[in-house]
């Protein structure tokens, strides 16, 4: 369906006068489309398909990844105040870089059922909301698709993933996820879209994705907001 029409709004970068909280020339500057990486949305140059760690690694359980922008200035200011500082006001004006950046993908098969990465409980009582879920839920509205924030649960607090080594990453997440008693159904043979702010090392999605798949799923994207610079960029 057709995006809404944007309210005039100061943009959240500038602040000047806006149709919505990003201005277009914020957008032309900030969050212009770079080749990246179809499995896991690092930049690549032009004419490059995949990064030669995906091809090095075949057989991830995400089948494809779509991210917005770099995780840099000011995406990063703007995620962290929208994830940890209750500011929901940026949801719809980041939901909008994401289906923005779909769209500019036709050739990915179209996700029939969006999923949020879900939060622990200890984790949303902290918050108060899963942004994954504030994200998921507009962007599926406007590609015409159900979104669905009860098939997958996050059953264990994990401690955080920064500082840790990549198998570190995945033992600490080995059992976090849960598809819920009598949800499976709804996976079955179905293309499903992981929803998330952002896009690090990929453990969090990949250990989500094992799960959907082996519960039905037939394939397991990823839709980010942003991605982290490799290691070796940063």
């Amino acid at each position: 369906m057709p995006l809404p029409p944007p309210l005039p709004s100061l943009c959240a970068v500038c602040h000047r006068w806006a149709r919505g909280r990003l201005c277009n020339a914020c957008l032309t500057r900030f969050g212009s489309a770079v080749p990246r990486c179809l499995q896991c949305a690092l930049r690549v140059p032009h004419g490059v398909q995949r990064c030669g760690a995906c091809l090095r690694r075949p057989g991830a359980p995400v089948d494809a990844s779509v991210a917005a922008v770099d995780y840099a200035f000011p995406w990063d200011g703007l995620i962290a105040g929208y994830k940890f500082h209750q500011r929901l006001d940026l949801a719809g004006a980041l939901a909008r870089l994401l289906h923005a950046a779909l769209v500019r993908q036709p050739e990915l098969p179209p996700a029939t059922l969006v999923l949020p990465v879900p939060l622990s409980r200890e984790r949303l009582r902290e918050r108060g909301y899963n942004q994954a879920w504030e994200l998921a839920r507009r962007v599926a509205r406007w590609r015409g698709t159900q979104a669905n924030a009860g098939v997958l649960s996050r059953i264990r607090d994990t401690a955080h993933q920064l500082g840790l080594s990549e198998s570190e990453r995945v033992s600490n997440l080995r059992g976090a996820f849960l598809v819920e008693p009598g949800q499976a159904q709804h996976l079955q043979g179905r293309t499903v879209a992981l929803v998330d702010d952002v896009l690090t090392s990929g453990a969090t999605a990949h250990e989500a994705a094992r799960v959907l798949r082996a519960a039905g799923a037939a394939q397991v994207q990823l839709w980010v907001v942003a991605r982290t610079a490799a290691p070796a960029d940063a």
